[in-house]
């Protein structure tokens, strides 16, 4: 006979980590951004998986679309720890054929989009303060350049995204009110809007939730 101990092996549990899945048309200043969001705001039950570089809108819409169908077939077919993980396309419309195409793509797809037009650097300036100008995305990143001297638009383009993280709230609320004057405008909002707002967001709503867990 035993001593009481339980013929039931015991099952270590462990609660899954919720995973953000980016696919990024930048390979340097998205990537980097991001990787400062994961640094300052997320513990350890989150966790960013970046594929920078991923290609034109469409290119990117398309990838990560089929990475969203395969972890939903995944997730109908057993309980997985992927049932949690969110898959975002980050992409910009510079001078970028079919971004429109791209987006519904994403939205049908379940896809999140964080896009911004013209440039992701415009999302970078809402860091800083408000632009309502409806330049390009070289005028938009030389205005960056003037804010953050360390950022060439004509090199790596990378600036110190650590710096920026103590004000992504105030961007968020910038990015917020930017776009809803752009739907005043007109019925499809025009340049200058972003939405990255929404990622972020989402990023730090998510290691809140699970702090509370």
């Amino acid at each position: 006979m035993g001593r009481g101990r339980s013929l039931t092996r015991r099952v270590n549990f462990r609660e899954p980590k919720k995973k953000f899945i980016i696919y990024s048309e930048g390979k340097n200043t998205e990537p980097e951004y991001f990787r400062a969001m994961e640094s300052v705001f997320m513990g350890a039950l989150v966790h960013l998986e970046l594929i920078p570089a991923a290609g034109v809108p469409m290119t990117i819409a398309e990838k990560a679309s089929s990475e969203a169908s395969r972890r939903s077939k995944k997730r109908k077919a057993s309980s997985s720890f992927e049932e949690n993980d969110e898959v975002w396309a980050v992409f910009d419309r510079d001078e970028h054929p079919k971004c429109d195409e791209a987006i519904e793509k994403c939205n049908s797809s379940g896809v999140g989009v964080a896009f911004s037009d013209p440039c992701f650097e415009l999302w970078l300036i809402l860091h800083h303060s408000d632009f309502d100008r409806p330049d390009d995305r070289h005028q938009v990143q030389k205005a960056f350049q003037r804010i953050c001297g360390d950022y060439d638009p004509n090199g790596g383009k990378t600036t110190d995204c650590l710096a920026l993280m103590h004000l992504v709230e105030e961007a968020e609320k910038r990015a917020e009110r930017q776009i809803a004057r752009r739907k005043e405008e007109g019925d499809r909002p025009t340049r200058p809007y972003t939405t990255v707002y929404k990622l972020t967001q989402k990023l730090r709503q998510a290691d809140v939730a699970h702090r509370k867990r």
